[in-house]
């Protein structure tokens, strides 16, 4: 249900149709939301992919991104994140459709004015990471009590460990410690610099890579296989990373064998408990797809709960759909409450039910 906001000619905020209002930086945001009909062209599907490629690094560091591209959007509506994201999916990207990867070397974690870490480089003694640069010849240097920024990036567990603030420049070294059952995955390390006051950020250096003969090719952490089809999904970002509660997401659940799109989702994390996912479900843009209904809402609901880590999922429905309702109630999603002409869709307000699962619920079913 959307609410107006400052009055009838004021932004909306909520859910009106496929129409999703929200504020960004204080700005009034309306998107559209919902089918397509279309097949993906050659270029979205690049496109698809390069953003898959590109949040696999960003996304768990958001973080150490929210420090490093601050000053970088400062002033402006643009935030952190999607900054990051675009600097990285013009110039960190290699290959074509369908082989896109991340060139590691280009990757910035930060970006900046400050002065970057001269000639690092990286060793390991078990869990003990060491970084070491060089120290500016000059004994007073204006940079000296700036402070490191560490990232390391474990590319075949799609995890990340970073240090926002350690040593002092002027040190030329800093120590982190990773946990025990990391030591032996392939690493690739960043650095950059922060003023100590937080007025000035570098960009990032790539330190180098560690543990490279351990990687093994996995399959992405956001493949999922339902129990009743041989079909294996893959959730994939198509705008907004889910990261900024109030703010609706849009994700698609492909075939991953072919690359077909057989639903697209939006999601929402509540605005007031973080934890709280509120989901729309749109199949397309394949039509007839019916039978893969409920294998591919199994396939978000497994993403948002082991993946983004999610505690409670949230979903309004039509109190007149019984093809929904059947298909919530097959999930043992439970009916919460009943809201008697909360949304006006098609000209005309209509009664919504709505229905949730916990994830103690949602573990029960998947180890059954």
């Amino acid at each position: 249900m959307g609410k107006l906001l400052n009055g009838l000619f004021g932004g909306f905020h909520g859910r009106v149709g496929n129409l999703v209002g929200y504020t960004l930086k204080g700005k009034y945001v309306i998107r559209m939301i919902g089918k397509s009909t279309k097949p993906l062209t050659p270029a979205r599907k690049a496109n698809c992919q390069k953003m898959t490629v590109v949040n696999e690094i960003l996304k768990p560091s958001l973080q150490a991104i929210r420090v490093g591209f601050r000053l970088a959007v400062a002033g402006t509506d643009r935030n952190e994140y999607n900054e990051a994201v675009s600097y990285n999916k013009k110039n960190a990207l290699q290959g074509v459709y369908p082989n896109i990867s991340l060139d590691y070397s280009k990757v910035l974690m930060s970006m900046g004015t400050l002065p970057v870490a001269v000639k690092p480089s990286i060793s390991q003694a078990e869990e003990k990471i060491t970084f070491n640069w060089e120290i500016s010849a000059s004994p007073v240097s204006e940079y000296h009590t700036d402070r490191t920024m560490l990232v390391i990036y474990f590319p075949d567990i799609k995890e990340t460990f970073y240090q926002l603030s350690g040593a002092k420049r002027v040190e030329g070294k800093d120590v982190v410690v990773i946990s025990s059952e990391h030591i032996n995955e392939r690493m690739e390390a960043y650095i950059s610099f922060v003023k100590d006051d937080g007025k000035a950020v570098s960009n990032s250096v790539h330190v180098g890579s560690l543990n490279l003969n351990n990687s093994a090719k996995t399959t992405s952490n956001n493949t999922l296989k339902s129990k009743e089809s041989p079909l294996e999904f893959l959730v994939e970002q198509q705008e907004n990373p889910l990261s900024a509660p109030g703010e609706w997401s849009q994700y698609v659940v492909k075939n991953r064998s072919n690359d077909e799109i057989l639903a697209d989702y939006a999601i929402k994390l509540n605005q007031d408990t973080a934890q709280i996912s509120e989901s729309g479900i749109f199949n397309s843009p394949i039509q007839n797809q019916s039978e893969y209904a409920k294998e591919t809402f199994t396939a978000m609901l497994s993403f948002l709960f082991e993946k983004m880590k999610v505690s409670k999922i949230t979903k309004n429905v039509n109190a007149t759909d019984q093809d929904a309702i059947h298909l919530l109630t097959s999930l043992r999603f439970r009916q919460e409450a009943y809201f008697m002409k909360n949304t006006f869709l098609n000209d005309k307000w209509i009664d919504e039910c709505r229905f949730a699962i916990l994830t103690s619920e949602w573990d029960l079913i998947k180890h059954n």
